[in-house]
């Protein structure tokens, strides 16, 4: 059983992202029961929401010529244009159905800036725009973070590195994430992690 002081962070389990969404993760769905069983060895449970306005620069629709999975340079660096996805207010931005985390006492919602993506639940794509998390978990006594949810090459690896940075110890529950792996990003996510100090563990150690 995870300490008090460990919390469980449930990134972007949201229907976009699960087969059948706009920007579906290969087995997205398969998490839910596994994060449902982890959810309750937790006293300290924090979700995450993919929450987008229409027309978002992240957006490929938003860039004339541009197709989903382009890259371009945008002020803050190189930045992977998506498909139209988990745009405020829509089914697709919803969590998943049978996701169960009434329990948690947070909902971090990330991308509402027009203009910069955000993958972290710590910290936006331009690396200075802070969302809070970090002193709303030491305030509550955190130490340790164990993070899952979707996609462990993007928002989950993203996260798990800059609780890493922001002086947590961080664990990423491996068969409670999926992947995107776009030109090697799966690979890269493990290298930076591993090089971090980030661990990878099972849902199997943990319950």
């Amino acid at each position: 059983m995870p300490s008090p002081a460990t919390a469980l962070i449930v990134v972007d389990v949201q229907n976009d992202f699960c087969p059948g969404g706009a920007l579906a993760v290969g087995g997205g769905h398969a998490i839910v029961p596994v994060v449902n069983a982890l959810v309750p060895r937790y006293e300290q449970v924090v979700v995450t929401q993919d929450w987008h306005p229409k027309g978002h620069a992240s957006f490929a629709s938003a860039h004339h010529g541009h197709e989903p999975f382009d890259t371009i340079e945008m002020p803050y660096g190189t930045q992977v244009l998506w498909p139209d996805h988990c745009v405020q207010g829509t089914p697709g931005a919803e969590l998943h159905p049978d996701l169960e985390v009434t329990s948690a006492q947070l909902v971090i919602r990330k991308g509402w800036h027009q203009g910069v993506d955000s993958y972290s639940a710590f910290r936006e794509a331009d690396r200075e725009t802070l969302t809070g998390l970090a002193g709303y978990l030491r305030e509550r006594g955190v130490e340790e973070v164990h993070v899952v949810g979707l996609a462990t090459d993007y928002c989950v690896g993203w996260t798990a590195l800059d609780a890493a940075a922001a002086g947590f110890r961080v664990s990423v529950i491996e068969d409670a994430c999926r992947a995107i792996d776009l030109s090697g990003s799966l690979k890269r996510a493990w290298a930076n992690m591993a090089a971090a100090g980030i661990t990878r563990t099972t849902s199997e150690q943990i319950l």
